[in-house]
């Protein structure tokens, strides 16, 4: 239908990009898997050191968190914020 948007079927995803030995990305890491517990949503880790595509978009920003594909946040993951996202 024209003007409303289709709503994805099926698990949320959400993908957290970070890189090993970052603090943040410990926290996110954290908050991300209670979250997803809570609400039956995926999700899945990717390292920017072993994409360099990633390393370009990403570096300044770590750790970032995408939702469906889509940027959510970065630095730091609320909780709230977060479900209300996977929620919608």
């Amino acid at each position: 239908m024209f003007g409303r948007t289709k709503k994805k079927t099926g698990p949320r995803t959400v993908t957290l990009i970070g890189k090993p030995g970052c603090h943040l990305c410990d926290d996110a890491r954290a908050v991300i898997q209670q979250v997803c517990a809570e609400t039956g949503a995926v999700w899945e880790e990717k390292d920017i050191l072993q994409d360099e595509e990633l390393h370009r978009a990403y570096w300044e920003q770590i750790p970032v968190v995408l939702v469906d594909g889509e940027q959510h946040t970065f630095w730091k993951v609320d909780a709230g914020r977060l479900r209300r996202a996977l929620a919608g």
